[in-house]
């Protein structure tokens, strides 16, 4: 069923494994299991596209929710595989991991219906509203666009939005918050001699902007 809130474009396959694995900051095996499966265990996320093997803006965004609960709330993952199967049968969004507020006790995936919580990991089961939001701090959404700051140094709640993917901007691959300046341009200048100040200058930015384009970009290339 196509999503009542988003665009066409954003369903789009737009990225490689091994680009969303890196945007990630996630290892592209656990990334292939989560979106294809393994063996007789079927994927968690539907892929814009298996042949070849892409993944669409909402993918993108869609595995950014998986390792969140994996790494900050601990959540154990055949929990969050029967939550998500939970929420793709009995959703009417698309991508419900992104478009429907989750919650979690950081035992179960929790999700508020109306005025009661309903326990995900347990086939739907009441559950006490004694809860931890799973706040989706790295994605906005604002008049139908959605854009993602992508974690740079560690996945931490005060990371600086200095990165954004917007499919929008840039044909969706990193640039520099609030331009669509190419971190990959950035680096690419700088690994040519250019300085930081100079690039600064140039690009009318502050030089911890270009300094956080590098560090990205680095890492990229580090993973």
């Amino acid at each position: 069923m196509k999503s009542p809130l988003l665009d066409n474009h954003l369903e789009l396959p737009m990225y490689g494994l091994s680009e969303a694995a890196l945007y990630l900051r996630i290892p592209i095996k656990t990334l292939e299991y989560w979106v294809f499966g393994r063996g007789r265990i079927p994927p968690m996320i539907k892929a814009a596209s298996r042949l070849p093997r892409s993944l669409s803006f909402m993918n993108l965004l869609e595995c950014h929710m998986l390792a969140a609960m994996r790494s900050l709330y601990d959540l154990r993952l055949p929990k969050i595989r029967r939550g998500v199967a939970h929420l793709n049968k009995a959703s009417v969004f698309g991508h419900p991991l992104i478009e429907q507020p989750l919650l979690t006790d950081r035992v179960d995936l929790l999700i508020r219906e109306l005025d009661k919580i309903v326990n995900l990991s347990r086939g739907g089961q009441l559950a006490i509203p004694e809860i931890v939001n799973v706040h989706l701090e790295r994605i906005e959404y604002d008049k139908g666009r959605f854009r993602f700051y992508p974690f740079v140094r560690q996945r931490r709640a005060d990371e600086p939005k200095l990165i954004v993917i917007n499919p929008s901007v840039g044909f969706g691959k990193p640039v520099i918050t609030g331009t669509g300046i190419s971190t990959a341009v950035i680096a690419s200048r700088f690994n040519a001699r250019e300085s930081m100040p100079d690039l600064a200058r140039e690009y009318g930015l502050e030089e911890r902007q270009i300094e956080e384009a590098i560090r990205w970009e680095t890492r990229a290339v580090a993973a």
